[in-house]
């Protein structure tokens, strides 16, 4: 039987045998694998999946893709693949950057070297090693690039800010297959568009960002059956807006499913959960959580724990899981959005959301710090992020409506804007910029990547285009 290759399939031939054989074409054995992202409800078919090892396999990668007039799509894990694949990877290559996962700790320095590759876990457990910290995210195994270079809100953040504006140093290969440094005094047009800018201007092959001397927060959670949820959620939302940046919490609706991984006490029920952590001694620690403590939770867990297990705080699933999602920024959380949220997720709702979460945000991440890139704040008192469980085609279209049922019923008090870290949909890039940073990063693209090479789940145009998701 002879197969007749379409001319993208033949242009995206010319890469076979680089990255040492481990560059994969639609029909290869190890295509399916390898294409494959985190949420495993996302079904991406791009024209090469290519997984390097070096920068020097990025950089003929890149080149080839040229060559081949093909795009290129870095991605790490592929946790956010969802607006990539919305805009169709039929000429693209995929760069999975999965085994580029070295890691460096310059204690004294206080900074981690990490390739582009590497997951938090990869970095945080060596930083703990010498009694600090990163500004990680609220799983073990999302990506540390783009988790970065979107923004990046973690548990330190309301006293620390953004992982993007902690970044000291970002190499990549631009699209001309050059590899090259940006940071505070080389490429510094370039460093100020990475930080917040994400995939839009190369394959990353290594960041750099500075290190904390945490070796310990008091951290856990407060529990209630979902009976609870109205008074629970009107007390958060009272508390939240006078907290001191040295907490960041979360609130969440939970429904769980009876499975053996989750701890029987919570499993396959409803629940309401604030987690979070608190930078101070325990005594201050006490008198900040006092408030919702009060409450009579039926399960706190909150202590002095060490830094290292903050990565598991949110239970967040681990491993490729399927999932639809969706998310807002709220300004604010009156009377009106609670009893919204309560008859979307309250106690008797039948919808289908796993999780519903309210990110407690303000204090650092209100405020822009000096030297800051791209995204220098987020302009918003929460951000609201709603996930279904997608193991069924039947499931991920009920769990999709449900989540976009959920934020379009917040519409009301939402800013506008988006954090696009947690825009696992389609959406236009410019609502995650004020006016001007959307402006400079259209220059900057357009600069660095002038033939519109690279493919970022989130794209930044170039100048004379309007950004628009339909380009």
């Amino acid at each position: 039987m002879t197969t007749t290759l379409t001319p993208t399939a033949r242009r995206a031939t010319s890469l076979a045998g680089l990255c040492d054989g481990a560059v994969h074409l639609p029909g290869d054995p190890g295509y399916d694998a390898a294409r494959m992202p985190w949420n495993v409800a996302l079904d991406q078919r791009p024209a090469a999946v290519a997984l390097p090892r070096t920068v020097a396999d990025v950089q003929a990668v890149v080149r080839a893709a040229a060559a081949a007039d093909l795009r290129v799509a870095p991605q790490s894990t592929g946790h956010n693949a969802g607006p990539l694949v919305g805009r169709g990877l039929e000429d693209v290559v995929l760069v999975r950057t999965e085994r580029m996962r070295g890691v460096t700790i310059d204690a004294t320095r206080r900074i981690a070297r990490v390739e582009g590759g590497a997951l938090w876990i990869d970095a945080t457990e060596p930083a703990a090693d010498h009694r600090l910290a990163a500004l990680h995210g609220s799983s073990p195994d999302v990506g540390i690039a783009g988790y970065s270079l979107g923004g990046g809100i973690g548990w330190y953040a309301r006293k620390l800010g953004l992982a993007s504006n902690s970044l000291t140093a970002v190499e990549l290969v631009t699209a001309d297959g050059e590899h090259v440094r940006a940071d505070a005094t080389q490429n510094v047009e370039l460093f100020w568009a990475l930080r917040g800018g994400g995939g839009n201007f190369g394959v990353v092959t290594a960041l750099e960002f500075r290190l904390y001397p945490i070796e310990t927060a008091y951290a856990g959670m407060l529990v209630w059956d979902r009976d609870q949820a109205e008074r629970v959620l009107r007390r958060w939302a009272d508390w939240a807006p006078e907290a001191p940046d040295a907490v960041t919490t979360s609130f969440r609706f939970l429904d769980l499913p009876p499975l053996p991984a989750i701890p029987e006490p919570l499993r396959g029920r409803s629940l309401v959960v604030i987690d979070g952590a608190v930078l101070g001694c325990d005594a201050e620690a006490h008198g900040v959580l006092g408030m919702l403590r009060g409450l009579g939770p039926e399960i706190d867990t909150f202590d002095r724990v060490p830094a290292r297990s903050l990565t598991r705080l949110h239970m967040d699933p681990e491993g490729p899981t399927p999932a639809v999602s969706d998310g807002t920024l709220i300004g604010e959380l009156g009377d009106a959005t609670i009893d919204t949220l309560l008859e979307q997720v309250g106690p008797g709702s039948t919808s289908s959301l796993l999780s519903t979460e309210l990110r407690q945000l303000g204090g650092a991440l209100g405020r822009a710090p000096e030297g800051h890139g791209a995204l220098a704040t987020i302009d918003a008192a929460y951000a609201v992020f709603a996930v279904a469980i997608a193991a069924t085609p039947e499931l991920a279209m009920q769990g999709q409506l449900d989540a976009h049922a959920l934020t379009g019923s917040l519409e009301p008090w939402s800013t506008g804007r988006s954090y696009l870290n947690f825009a696992e949909n389609e959406v236009d890039a410019r609502t995650g910029y004020t006016e001007s940073a959307w402006l400079q990063l259209k220059g900057i693209r357009s600069a660095y990547d002038p033939d519109d090479r690279f493919l970022a789940n989130h794209r930044v145009a170039r100048l004379f285009e309007d950004g628009a998701v339909t380009e």
